[in-house]
């Protein structure tokens, strides 16, 4: 009875760990924009496989307390005011001249999942005239880099690299979802790169994890035994 119960829990605490993971914040906006123009941007969380879009009341922990941030082309960091719709949190800024500008969240949820902390990270590029995206701008612990957001098109090649830390993150699983629910698990190669061919019209996220099961320490008076990261980059294809 004692050995039932004992598998009974670990199924139901795999099955949570699972529906968490699968969680994660993306960031909406054109992925191009003009001077003087106001972008909007907004932030969701969900299961983007599922095509869900959480209620901002249902998010877990205090993920709804992140800080959004915005880099120009001087590298300025900036933290963007926003305000609470029904299913995300939305805010603006206005570009005041032609360069590379990266939307950009970092939060670690202030409750553990047993005892794994969880770090939610996304960005998202915006190029205001014809210039490539700056990767040094992201500065997140787990980042997913596009180089030219102003070539997107259907059935062309999409080329992003992974970074963890200060190096490419090599040989590590990268999931691509489409508008359509499909989804797809490619892996980065020796520099960190991979490429997609995008079949549909419609919004893309890109989503890689990272669990580092050395971590250790205390996060709000309690103590963890692993960190998990996740990362994602958004981008619409019209």
């Amino acid at each position: 009875m004692k050995k039932t119960l004992f598998t009974l829990l670990t199924a139901l605490l795999c099955f949570s760990t699972t529906g968490l993971f699968a969680h994660a914040l993306w960031i909406e906006t054109p992925a191009t924009g003009k001077v003087g123009q106001k972008q909007a941007v907004k932030v969701f969380y969900g299961e983007y496989a599922d095509l869900g879009r959480d209620s901002v009341s249902t998010w877990y922990s205090d993920v709804k307390e992140f800080t959004l941030w915005l880099v120009g082309p001087d590298n300025k960091k900036t933290q963007l005011k926003v305000t609470s719709g029904l299913n995300y949190f939305e805010g603006s800024f206005t570009p005041e001249r032609n360069g590379s500008y990266t939307v950009i969240v970092s939060h670690e949820a202030k409750e553990l999942g047993g005892t794994t902390k969880y770090h939610f990270l996304s960005s998202a590029g915006v190029s205001v005239g014809k210039v490539a995206a700056a990767a040094l701008q992201n500065t997140n612990a787990l980042r997913l880099h596009l180089e030219d957001v102003t070539s997107l098109k259907i059935k062309n090649p999409i080329k992003m690299t992974a970074f963890l830390g200060d190096a490419v993150a090599s040989k590590k699983a990268v999931t691509v979802f489409s508008p359509t629910g499909w989804s797809k698990e490619f892996y980065t190669d020796d520099k960190g790169g991979f490429e997609f061919i995008p079949l549909w019209p419609g919004r893309y996220v890109v989503e890689i994890s990272d669990m580092d099961k050395k971590a250790t320490g205390t996060h709000h008076g309690k103590d963890y035994t692993g960190v998990w990261k996740g990362a994602t980059y958004s981008f619409e294809l019209k």
